[in-house]
């Protein structure tokens, strides 16, 4: 584990066996933790930056994705509602940046956007920037189509978020109404427009320690700026609901192994964090440096308070825009891709 977190820190990618190494129980947990932990501190300090989502339109989604409650055919008991207003979601936004949120996630249930979507997108992009000019906000709208990610970027957006969620070979077994190279061609337009890359994963829908290792690869090649990561919530009336296969070691081998692939990317831990990690939330504080503050999309988190709380009990400090900038930190290549120039970083091979 030492000599992968050296590697890391140079910006090398770990090969296969490596990858599987730090889920198997070859190496006990915490010393895989502390690993990557030296990762982290390397690039983050002991920073920790804190987003929302907001949920823009629930439900009522022509997609068959089986981990999700908003899926065709879905029988769990969300809330289904259209589009709620820019003065609604600016509001929303306002509460979060004054509770500690950086990054504002404006999301939509969805195959993906048409061009009145994006219209009403954009109008609370404005609402939100008029109260909060300096929050990065960060749309996740689906499948884009050719000039919605350039439109989203002159409106302000900072950043679009499009998970490939689980690895290609198992694609299949989670979703049918559309493919895995369909996820990878929006990663790419948004990048291209401008925009952060966001893209992250689902775990605990069945995959094999092989699966998880060939995603962070895929992802890796992909560049994000932000990798969330995701644990499954096993929705009752969804396909995988009663799955419950994670245990806390897995969760916490699972983020190291992203910490080693992405270190100096802002890994997230997102849903799910609650109900699989428990207890040993804060010590995944060691490993990410980056979660979601309050609700998720049709499940509730814990309190923000609560978050605030464990985030300074774990010697930690929510990150603030006058923070110093540390060697390497991700937020400088993100300046770097906007401006077209080229850095310095190893090659992701």
């Amino acid at each position: 584990m030492d000599l992968l977190a050296e590697k890391a820190v140079r910006g090398e990618t770990p090969s296969r066996a490596e990858g599987l190494a730090v889920l198997s129980d070859d190496h006990d947990v915490l010393d895989v933790v502390a690993a990557a932990a030296r990762v982290r501190r390397r690039f983050f300090g002991r920073r920790v930056k804190l987003n929302t989502i907001i949920n823009m339109k629930s439900g009522l989604c022509p997609e068959d994705c089986a981990y999700c409650s908003q899926r065709l055919g879905s029988e769990s008991q969300i809330l289904k509602y259209s589009w709620i207003g820019a003065d609604e979601a600016a509001e929303t936004a306002d509460r979060a940046v004054h509770a500690g949120a950086k990054r504002v996630c404006l999301v939509a249930s969805g195959r993906g956007p048409g061009e009145r979507d994006i219209a009403r997108v954009v109008e609370s992009i404005d609402a939100i920037k008029e109260r909060r000019p300096d929050v990065e906000i960060c749309v996740c709208l689906g499948l884009l189509r050719d000039g919605q990610a350039a439109a989203l970027r002159a409106a302000g957006a900072f950043a679009y978020s499009h998970n490939l969620n689980t690895s290609e070979g198992h694609y299949g077994q989670i979703c049918s109404t559309h493919t895995f190279a369909d996820r990878v061609d929006t990663v790419r337009r948004a990048t291209g427009e401008g925009l952060s890359p966001c893209s992250g994963a689902i775990f605990g829908m069945g995959e094999s320690d092989e699966d998880v290792v060939d995603l962070a690869s895929r992802l890796r090649e992909l560049d994000p700026d932000s990798v969330p990561v995701n644990f499954l919530i096993p929705f009752e009336g969804t396909p995988l609901g009663g799955r419950w296969e994670l245990t806390p070691e897995r969760c916490l081998r699972i983020l190291a192994l992203f910490r080693f692939f992405f270190p100096d990317v802002e890994v997230r831990l997102a849903g799910g964090r609650e109900i699989h990690l428990r207890g040993l939330q804060s010590l995944a504080l060691h490993v990410v440096n980056s979660i979601f503050l309050g609700d998720y999309l049709t499940s509730e988190g814990q309190p923000g308070e609560d978050d605030r709380q464990m985030i300074a009990d774990a010697g930690f400090t929510v990150e603030g825009l006058d923070e110093p900038t540390l060697p390497g930190r991700r937020t400088d290549l993100v300046a770097l891709r906007r401006r077209g120039a080229g850095t310095d970083r190893p090659a992701n091979t």
